[in-house]
């Protein structure tokens, strides 16, 4: 009875779709978080009469053959990565990227670098940038004490102003990264990302130029869900994992009803 088997595989991709969903939905005010979408894909097939295959001495063919289905699979949990919608927050040190690109994050312990599209940022007791966990945004700006005000252009230029003093004295340069798939990267949490050999390596360059997007000093970016259409997503997904249960519950009816037969 191939449909027991096929139905449980059709109800735990479903389930992974329903958890993938339920991600979103829990992330929908997390800031620069991208959408992700579970794909699946069917199984290995049963070839119970091989298409193609000689049907009698004349050499004649099978044009269509007889294969059966063995269910579904999980083999990815797309990002889509398509930027959300820049909000307004008034903060000196917040900072989206209009565009492609992503902030260098310094890991601590020497883990490399991390990538990230949320622009929280602050600055610690040394003065110098970093974000809510404390991490050094790369590479290093420090701001002094003696700052005013600080401006940060589309180009990721840090100005700042002191008292006493009408120019503006650039203190640092915000670089961001690019990479031939963002999809490829690997989320660590925390709003990071890894780079890995699907990404491929990091291109970096200042924003505003061409192949990277431009800085807005004062926004963050917000997550790119559509809660509506991940509710609709939700519904179907949960009619296939019943649709599913019902496979199952009619296998299970079927078998029954041979073992009563006498």
């Amino acid at each position: 009875m191939r449909a027991l088997n096929i139905g449980a595989t059709g109800m735990l991709a479903q389930q992974t779709n329903v958890e993938v969903i339920s991600n979103n939905i829990a992330n929908m005010n997390t800031t620069a978080y991208t959408k992700r979408r579970a794909e699946f894909s069917d199984l290995l097939y049963q070839n119970l009469r091989r298409v193609g295959s000689t049907s009698t001495d004349d050499g004649t063919v099978v044009p269509a053959g007889v294969q059966v289905g063995l269910g579904v699979k999980t083999t990815a949990v797309y990002r889509i990565t398509d930027g959300g919608s820049l909000i307004s927050t008034d903060n000196t040190l917040d900072m989206a990227i209009k565009g492609k690109g992503y902030f260098q994050i310094e890991l601590p312990n020497g883990k490399g670098t991390g990538y990230t599209r949320d622009g929280s940022f602050q600055r610690n007791a040394d003065g110098e940038l970093v974000t809510h966990d404390g991490y050094r945004v790369m590479p290093g700006i420090n701001i002094p004490d003696d700052a005013t005000s600080v401006t940060i252009n589309q180009s990721g230029e840090v100005l700042i102003s002191t008292d006493g003093n009408t120019d503006t004295t650039n203190v640092g340069q915000v670089e961001i990264a690019n990479f031939a798939n963002e999809a490829g990267l690997e989320a660590i949490g925390d709003n990071l990302f890894l780079e890995t050999a699907a990404s491929g390596q990091a291109i970096t360059g200042a924003p505003n130029t061409q192949g990277f997007g431009s800085i807005s000093q004062g926004f963050l970016e917000s997550s790119n869900i559509n809660s509506v259409s991940e509710i609709t997503e939700l519904v179907s997904a949960q009619r296939a994992y019943e649709m599913n249960s019902k496979v199952i519950q009619a296998a299970d009816q079927m078998m029954s009803t041979i073992n009563q037969m006498k």
